[in-house]
């Protein structure tokens, strides 16, 4: 089957999302599928990434919260190109307007929304969750229930990566939810690509020595990150114990960060590691990834750490939670930065090796394959129900099928 993926998060950037859709062109030929990413774009090009793997980018706009990102802004110009590639299933990624879009577009194919964000948790509940209750919250956010309520109408599926989040929507009244959890890239990450040699080193331009704990941060510079607060809780724990943190990436907040990094000696702020192999290097020789986000859908950063063989020290809320495995390494309460320095001591207090020896036994996760396996299956599933109901309708219509395949199904934005 043609899949046809308009992913709104997807720049040449990087990020999780193109890990993500980058591996899922890799992944679809060898099921059988063809897939064709749609974009938002300087220009309108056409990219062959590989056999049954193209890359189709529609002009669009600079976003302006984030320039490294474009939004899709021309709703005729985007059914258009739906209208040239003719797909059997189409997948939206963002639940905001573009998501509408595709739900308004008047082909016949099956069609499902996956999850790659969470509004709510990462600007709502985060704004406001110091000072009201999360259901006093989706009160005050009604507006966005509706939509996402609609949503889950104008969608044969809704995906989520992980259980928190498929609950709290279907809780919301969003139909068609389903938990499809994620994976990582098979054989890329491992304990057994640990260096000492690298992780003394890095403990050595920190100005430590190979005694103290060396914590990772990885994820894009962006305020629902909070990688402020894991700053300044590694910042402040150091007064008490030899901690280092690197942090890396990229984002709008990098400037920020790095004034912040340059008050404390025990911080630095690096690059983005574009190269794969030497990611997986520095997250095996790690003593423990640190992440602040609690707005993950799925985080694949924590994936990876998990199968690198490192422990966590994540959020109670969130996807990064489910990766954290029993005895190596802990959860806090997210958002509070008290709660994230009690944390980090507790992870030292209790042993960052025998935490580390721990993780390495459990460092088998699911991998991107089986995720893929599962996805695809489930839209091979979905054309022959939409065969049937449409089957079913156009029969009570009086209407030929054919002819009722091609017709108006979804009428109206939420």
């Amino acid at each position: 089957m043609r899949i046809l993926d308009v992913c709104a998060f997807y720049t040449p950037h990087g990020g999780g999302v193109r890990t993500y859709v980058d591996a899922k062109l890799k992944a679809a030929s060898r099921y059988g599928h063809e897939l064709v990413v749609v974009a938002p774009g300087e220009r309108h090009e056409v990219i062959e990434r590989g056999p049954g793997a193209i890359v189709v980018t529609v002009p669009s706009p600079i976003l302006p919260v984030d320039r490294r990102y474009r939004y899709f802004d021309d709703e005729a110009a985007l059914h258009r190109v739906l209208d040239e590639w003719r797909p059997d299933h189409v997948e939206a990624s963002s639940p905001w307007s573009s998501a509408t879009m595709v739900g308004r577009w008047q082909g016949g194919a099956t069609r499902s929304l996956v999850m790659h964000s969470d509004p709510l948790s990462a600007y709502a509940y985060r704004w406001l969750g110091g000072v009201m209750p999360v259901s006093v919250i989706d009160r005050s956010f009604g507006w966005f229930w509706r939509h996402l309520r609609g949503l889950g109408r104008m969608f044969d599926l809704v995906v989520c990566a992980n259980a928190q989040l498929a609950d709290r929507l279907g809780q919301g009244g969003v139909a068609n939810t389903r938990t499809i959890r994620m994976g990582v890239e098979p054989g890329l990450f491992s304990p057994r690509f640990r260096s000492s040699e690298l992780r003394t080193n890095a403990l050595a331009a920190l100005g430590l020595g190979p005694e103290a704990v060396l914590l990772l941060g990885i994820g894009r510079f962006s305020a629902e990150k909070r990688w402020s607060m894991v700053m300044r809780a590694v910042g402040e724990g150091a007064r008490n114990r030899e901690t280092g943190l690197l942090l890396v990436g990229e984002g709008t907040l990098r400037l920020r960060h790095e004034l912040l990094a340059a008050r404390f000696g025990n911080v630095a702020v690096m690059p983005r590691i574009t190269d794969r192999g030497e990611l997986a290097r520095l997250l095996a020789s790690a003593d423990a990834l640190v992440h602040g986000c609690e707005a993950e859908t799925f985080c694949m950063v924590a994936a990876e750490a998990r199968a690198s063989g490192i422990p966590l020290i994540v959020p109670d809320r969130g996807a990064t939670v489910d990766q954290l495995v029993r005895g190596a390494g802990t959860a806090y309460r997210a958002g509070s930065q008290i709660s994230l320095e009690r944390a980090i001591s507790r992870f030292i207090d209790s042993g960052p090796e025998f935490q580390r020896a721990a993780a390495a036994r459990a460092a088998q996760v699911r991998s991107m394959d089986e995720h893929f396996a599962e996805l695809f299956g489930l839209y091979s599933a979905l054309a022959p129900e939409r065969t049937v109901e449409v089957g079913r309708i156009a029969s009570e219509l009086g209407v030929p099928h054919p002819a009722f395949a091609t017709a108006p199904r979804y009428i109206s934005a939420p």
